[in-house]
């Protein structure tokens, strides 16, 4: 029998375990910086699957190998979670785990605890098949990328020396192949004017106001920025406005706007912030904010808010190989695609030229919503895929 059918089988015969690893995941909260519960929950969950090794890093990821071979490959999930936001708009309570009509429900079921559930039961197979083979296997479980998409890889690669030749993003993608996703830069404009009394507001400058009309040329900065057919458009959008006066019968004095940059292909930060410059009156100060805060381990590593842009060629043996491993599986050819959101490719590789692909489990535009819920046939085809994968690759002698 070859490799992918006894995969295969093995990913359909854990179906209900990996449910239940799921079902336990949802079941505890696990915001940014608060991941420790689940962090303690998934260790226990692979040493049992049977990982040669499993350790916390300083900042806080939680990193489990399977074999030991001279060539490093990573499997990722992040496992911090997004709040629930108004639970009125829920049909269930959000972290239920519940299991039912084929699906797993609760907050981080698509977004994206299916992913590090399926790794789990990747894991397990892979220790049941005893595999030797070229790589050490890397399954990342990743901390703080809803705040701050990336940090937790810069960690690894930058402080804990982990720089893997290919990386294997878990975030949902209904099961197609992805690889790679428009990147993203934050924005903040400053606006000084000059408080006056509200009765007499031509006696001062405000503030406000030229912050509205500098987010006008903004939205029409949109419709002019440029295209890659693969990733699609760059856009951005004025996303929160902050104002602050002496009172609430006074001129406002400072105005802060926050934009939200979405850069396709050959868009940067040095592009980007020149566009912005150009439209923008000499007194705005145009700043990019950095994301200061603490893990859960109370380790500081921060990082300005510029998160680049990343694609991985079509022709690449990654991408080759992740088509080929879910032809074997699946009995045809995957779908192709990118991600309209951000992950943590954007730090593997927009900054660290390292080549990924994503597939995952439930479909991207639950993430974020209520009412998430993942089809457990996602999981037992992804947890397939993550097993059979090292296995295509070694076999094409990528």
């Amino acid at each position: 029998m070859a490799v992918w059918d006894v995969i295969r089988s093995r990913a359909e015969a854990l179906a209900e375990e990996t449910a239940r690893t799921l079902s336990q995941l949802v079941q505890i909260p696990s915001l940014s910086g608060q991941e420790q519960d689940v962090v303690r929950h998934l260790a226990r969950a692979c040493e049992q699957a049977g990982f040669a090794e499993v350790r916390v890093d300083g900042l806080g990821n939680l990193v489990a190998r399977i074999g030991r071979g001279t060539r490093v490959m990573a499997i990722d999930a992040h496992i911090d979670t997004v709040d629930t936001g108004d639970t009125t708009q829920w049909s269930y309570a959000p972290f239920s785990g519940r299991i039912g009509d084929g699906q797993v429900y609760g907050r981080g079921s698509v977004d994206q605890k299916g992913g590090a559930a399926a790794m789990v039961t990747a894991g397990r197979i892979l220790s049941e098949l005893g595999y030797d083979g070229a790589y050490s296997l890397y399954f990342t479980f990743t901390v703080m990328e809803e705040d701050c998409d990336g940090l937790c890889w810069n960690y690894l690669i930058e402080e804990e020396g982990l720089t893997p030749e290919f990386a294997i993003i878990t975030e949902p993608t209904n099961l197609g192949l992805y690889r790679g996703q428009r990147g993203r830069l934050e924005f903040e404009l400053h606006f000084s004017g000059v408080s006056a009394h509200g009765s007499a507001p031509e006696r001062g400058d405000n503030a406000v106001y030229r912050a509205s009309e500098t987010a006008l040329r903004v939205r029409d900065l949109n419709g002019r920025l440029a295209e890659d057919p693969f990733l699609g458009k760059g856009s951005v959008a004025v996303t929160m406005v902050r104002s602050d006066s002496p009172s609430l019968c006074a001129i406002p004095d400072q105005c802060v706007a926050h934009l939200d940059r979405r850069l396709t292909w050959g868009e940067t930060k040095a592009s980007a912030t020149e566009e912005l410059r150009a439209i923008c009156d000499e007194k705005t100060t145009i700043t990019i904010p950095r994301y200061e805060k603490s893990s859960y381990r109370g380790t500081a590593y921060g990082q300005e808010k510029y998160f680049p842009t990343w694609k991985t060629a079509p022709d690449h043996p990654l991408v080759k190989g992740g088509s080929k491993a879910y032809q074997a599986l699946f009995g045809e050819a995957p779908r192709v695609g990118r991600w309209t959101f951000s992950t943590n490719g954007v730090a593997i590789c927009g900054r660290h030229g390292i080549p990924c692909i994503g597939l995952g489990p439930g479909d991207e535009v639950h993430a974020h919503a209520p009412n998430e819920a993942v089809p457990i046939a996602h999981l037992v085809k992804a947890s397939a895929f993550y097993a059979l994968l090292p296995y295509i690759l070694e076999e094409q002698q990528v």
